[in-house]
């Protein structure tokens, strides 16, 4: 369950009211994975914990934890050491709404933040997911999808004129919480196959519907449809029509 008083307690302690006073230049890349850390493991005796010949970054005594920024591929390893012995749970923070400030290198100078018109779902996990696609039928693996409002900071060091195209991001900051989404088990999929789809439906009918882009409702059916939580059900001309299959735990 979110709790938007943990999330700001974890933030004030990796930010700290200090830090923020000296600046952005105090902080790391890998912020939004130390904040996030702290909310779901406020212990810091359940952080950094060795188990297999890997570090878990969260083992409560029951399961563990890891924070993920991206790259699942490169898990597999850890997963297969963890899941051996341990439910683990995948937490991946999802930029919601997201302001954009860029740094000048030379003069440290920060620009004014300007709000993206984007807005970021869990729908951009399946990414991710299709990454670690052999792994999601097992039982005992379970994800979070953290949604955070945070600010982005990226170095004006780009190709193009502006220095922005093909820039490098320093940092991202969590400003609160927004929502979570979970999967605990195969039915919690159905969550991404929204209202209005019809009975059979198309890659194009759960883009326009879940306005995702058709390729991540590709990526969303292929995973489904892995798990069984959809099935083929024909084609509507060179299109496949699919449709949920019936009671799903």
């Amino acid at each position: 369950m979110m709790d938007e008083k943990r999330f700001e307690e974890a933030k004030n302690k990796i930010i700290g009211i200090q830090r923020e006073r000296l600046g952005i230049g105090t902080l790391q890349e890998k912020t939004v994975h130390a904040v996030m850390k702290h909310y779901y493991a406020p212990d810091e005796g359940m952080q950094e914990i060795p188990i297999g010949g890997y570090v878990a970054d969260i083992y409560t005594g029951e399961q563990v934890i890891e924070i993920q920024n991206g790259n699942f591929y490169k898990m597999r390893g850890k997963l297969d050491a963890f899941l051996a012995q341990y439910p683990v749970t995948i937490v991946y923070p999802i930029p919601h709404t997201k302001w954009l400030i860029w740094i000048d290198e030379e003069s440290g100078e920060l620009s004014k933040k300007r709000k993206s018109p984007l807005t970021g779902s869990a729908y951009q996990a399946f990414k991710e997911l299709y990454r670690i696609k052999s792994y999601l039928s097992r039982e005992n693996l379970h994800f979070r999808f953290p949604l955070v409002d945070m600010e982005e900071y990226r170095l004006l060091n780009g190709w193009s004129k502006d220095r922005k195209k093909g820039s490098c991001r320093y940092d991202r900051i969590p400003v609160s919480l927004y929502g979570e989404v979970v999967v605990e088990k195969r039915k919690d999929y159905l969550q991404f196959l929204p209202d209005g789809l019809p009975e059979e439906f198309t890659t194009k009918n759960l883009s326009e519907t879940a306005k995702i882009p058709a390729r991540t409702a590709g990526l969303v059916l292929n995973i489904l449809a892995y798990l069984n939580v959809v099935e083929q059900s024909g084609k509507k001309g060179n299109a496949y029509l699919y449709r949920k299959i019936e009671n799903v735990v």
